[in-house]
């Protein structure tokens, strides 16, 4: 017989230990997540990837979005650098970023995997050992084609500049990727200062435009979307935007030109004054894990500056000359770098071009 004693003891434990557990599961619920506010291209990260860090940390992860560095900096310059904890940059625009006193530098101790980051993007002279950024994702910025067989599609620039009469075209609407690409069709560097090397490129693009199939200047998304659609045959792009497109249409190739292009580095860095920088550096250590490294790359099909990702890299991915090219056409690349007051040369040409 169950003692009357013990018995009435049992229920009324097991009654405080069900209000109380009950108790610690709503205190446990009402824990406030943490914040991360991430300012980064649109479609430029795998919403998994969102999803997985904000359950690992208990994290709200809130994002907002712009399409270009320039509007990017004047975001944070009109009194919004407090409200982001994450910005990606492209390379070139992190000694603007310094200069203008707009990101901080990072805690190294917080970063346990930073020794994964491959030597070559932990050595670039626009930020030495990693100071103020980490390494996001590379690629190139070369030109999407519509064609029959990939061998048709030649691989240069000469598809836009020396062909007469080429397919319906767009070329990129930016300063830097227009003339630089006109820049290495003539053999000159992206990078030069060279007054008369600068109107030479200006004036090709003048040239190209009179053609009667340019069909105008666009971003990459844009020109991607009406190569895609059948409205033009070739427009300039970053690399891991057409790489997409192609491997979902045959007759869609992407070309890097075999005079040389861009190589193009975005990296992650934390704003002055981010107010939640604690868990940015926990947002930038996972970024670091292979794994999840490797994931971002499928997702986009950019390649990873992460060196213990690439055990998780697909071969169809690895052996992809558009996602990883070959060294002897790297050598031929070139990263674009701030070219300070000399910039206005380019804005200037840029101008006439655009008048023209």
């Amino acid at each position: 017989m169950v003692n009357f004693r013990s018995g009435l003891f049992f229920v009324v434990a097991l009654a405080l230990a069900i209000v109380i557990g009950g108790a610690a599961v709503e205190v446990r619920a009402a824990e406030p997540k943490r914040q991360l506010n991430l300012f980064i291209w649109s479609e430029y990260i795998d919403p998994e990837i969102i999803s997985n860090f904000e359950k690992a940390y208990n994290v709200k992860v809130r994002l907002d979005y712009y399409e270009s560095n320039e509007e990017m900096i004047a975001k944070l310059q009109s009194g919004q650098v407090g409200a982001y904890d994450l910005i990606v940059p492209s390379t070139y625009f992190i000694p603007i970023l310094v200069n203008l006193n707009l990101i901080q530098p990072l805690n190294h101790t917080l970063l346990t995997n930073i020794g994964n980051i491959k030597q070559e993007f932990t050595e670039l002279l626009v930020d030495v050992g990693n100071k103020f950024s980490i390494p996001y994702q590379w690629g190139t910025s070369g030109l999407v084609a519509r064609s029959k067989a990939e061998d048709e599609v030649e691989q240069s620039w000469k598809l836009l500049f020396e062909n007469k009469n080429p397919a319906n075209f767009l070329l990129f609407d930016t300063a830097r990727d227009a003339l630089g690409s006109a820049l290495k069709f003539l053999g000159f560097s992206a990078n030069t200062i060279d007054l008369q090397e600068i109107q030479a490129a200006g004036q090709l693009l003048i040239e190209t435009k009179k053609k009667p199939t340019f069909m105008g200047f666009d971003s990459g998304v844009g020109g991607l979307a009406k190569v895609v659609g059948q409205v033009a045959s070739i427009a300039q792009v970053y690399s891991g935007e057409a790489i997409r497109a192609s491997r979902e249409e045959e007759n869609i190739v992407y070309v890097i030109p075999q005079e040389g292009c861009e190589q193009w580095l975005d990296v992650l860095a934390i704003p002055k004054g981010a107010p939640h920088a604690a868990v940015a550096h926990e947002f930038l250590n996972y970024i670091l894990e292979p794994k999840v490294a490797a994931k971002l790359a499928s997702f986009n099909n950019y390649a990873t500056p992460n060196e213990k990702a690439m055990e998780f890299i697909s071969d169809e991915d690895k052996n992809d000359p558009g996602m990883y090219p070959p060294e002897s056409l790297k050598q031929k690349m070139e990263y674009f770098k701030d070219l300070g007051s000399n910039f206005r040369l380019y804005e200037e040409t840029w101008t006439l071009v655009k008048a023209r």
